[in-house]
């Protein structure tokens, strides 16, 4: 992996607060992804499950996560199966973990190779009365492949019927919400390698660069520093492609007096950062332009402010609408019959503001989070309000990523990212 090791203690403390929520006598299983095939002997880059990574930090296909807490061999309470190298894959694909470097990653002192997992597995099984499988119940998860993880949970139930089967996401939906500090401080990095990349293209940007070229030059960036690049796919778009709000083409020429809305972001360590900029193609705004762009920011920073434990997303996003609908009557892009007259279903500010305000971001950038309990401290939001307006041929978006504090405002992990609309200018033009 290209990231510095992560401190075991994280994945030692996250299995204990995962532990501590299970039934008693109960066992809870999590399996790597797959390698996906593209075609003949290819493959697509190899992505650890989110669940398996964040209680184990086993960064590895084909490995397989036993936690079993009550269980009477104490050797058994967490338990890693791996891959055992050997000369062929130790030669084409370099050497798997070995079992100090297995324990030395996660801090489980039992492990076993997979081969010899339906012995052991067998053995558990016969000692506890439920088993916690690992189900993707994220609210916008859309899977039409089935999984790893599918296909051991259908012959689990299958060969062990008479056990008692619980569900691991919700335990997992409320445990990944609330980040350690260890976490934060690796979504920090991710943050300050996008800062890099922001900055880098700051002075690269002109008429007549293509999108793919900006795309290139933060991916430049993100591979210099330990990233394995970015963390969802970029969103380069210029001129009116800023108002397709999944535009990801990137494959049009930037021209003069045009903006580019860039939403991007490095992952590092499999922890993501999500953040969305808006810069003039010539270095400078029209005022037009900047009228927008400064009502954005003045949203994000009144919806930033409402992000406090005990807030819930839902009342939060109708409390950003309103203040949207006041900026945009100032914009004259509303009238007061617009707002008299408008659907409570969809507000009249839908029109030029139709998504939500922030999402949970951690291990996923569309992170888990359950959105009908209070915000707590240490969950991590992104802010990102946005005005979009066909009819001039711009769309504006600006996105911050937050951590929620015990009081007062969050924490900007982008702090540092330029932002203000004279200062984008300043650096554009230096």
């Amino acid at each position: 992996m290209k990231y510095h090791p992560i401190n075991s203690d994280l994945f030692i403390q996250n299995r204990a607060h995962f532990s501590a929520q299970m039934k008693p006598n109960s066992l809870a299983v999590f399996n790597s992804n797959d390698l996906y095939p593209i075609g003949a002997d290819s493959a697509l880059p190899f992505e650890q499950d989110r669940n398996i990574f964040y209680l184990s930090g086993v960064d590895q296909e084909s490995s397989i996560l036993v936690l079993f807490p009550d269980c009477p061999n104490p050797k058994h309470r967490a338990i890693l199966f791996l891959t055992e190298t050997n000369e062929h894959i130790a030669v084409w694909e370099g050497a798997k973990l070995d079992k100090e470097a297995a324990f030395k990653t996660s801090g489980v002192k039992t492990v076993y190779w997979l081969q010899d997992f339906e012995r052991v597995f067998k053995e558990v099984m016969t000692q506890c009365d439920t088993v916690y499988i690992n189900t993707n119940e994220h609210y916008r998860a859309n899977v039409e492949t089935e999984t790893r993880e599918d296909r051991f949970n259908a012959w689990l139930i299958k060969k062990y019927p008479a056990h008692n089967v619980a569900k691991s996401n919700p335990i997992l939906q409320r445990l990944r919400s609330v980040k350690n500090q260890i976490e934060l401080d690796i979504i920090q990095e991710a943050c300050n390698i996008t800062e890099k990349g922001f900055r880098r293209i700051l002075e690269f940007t002109k008429p007549g660069v293509m999108e793919y070229n900006i795309e290139a030059e933060f991916m430049h960036e993100f591979l210099n520093n330990r990233s394995k690049g970015f963390a969802y796919t970029p969103i380069i778009a210029s001129g009116n492609s800023a108002n397709v709000l999944h535009y990801i083409e990137n494959n049009k020429e930037c021209k003069a007096g045009d903006l580019i809305l860039l939403d991007v972001g490095a992952e590092y360590a499999n922890y993501s950062s999500d953040m969305t900029r808006t810069i003039p193609v010539s270095g400078k705004f029209t005022d037009r332009q900047k009228a927008v762009y400064n009502a954005v920011h003045r949203i994000k920073k009144a919806a930033t402010k409402m992000l406090t434990p005990g807030t819930i997303w839902g009342e939060y996003h109708a409390e950003v609408g309103k203040v949207v609908t006041s900026e945009l009557l100032g914009l004259g892009l509303l009238d007061k019959a617009d707002v008299q007259n408008e659907n409570p279903e969809w507000p009249a500010y839908k029109k030029y503001f139709m998504h939500g305000t922030s999402h949970h971001m951690g291990l996923d950038t569309h992170d888990y989070g359950i959105l009908t309990e209070p915000m707590k401290a240490n969950m991590v939001f992104t802010v990102e309000p946005g005005i979009y307006i066909p009819d001039e041929k711009f769309g504006i978006r600006l996105e911050d990523d937050v951590v929620i504090q015990k009081t007062g405002a969050p924490f900007n992990l982008m702090k540092n990212i330029p932002l203000d609309a004279d200062e984008i200018e300043s650096l554009m033009n230096k």
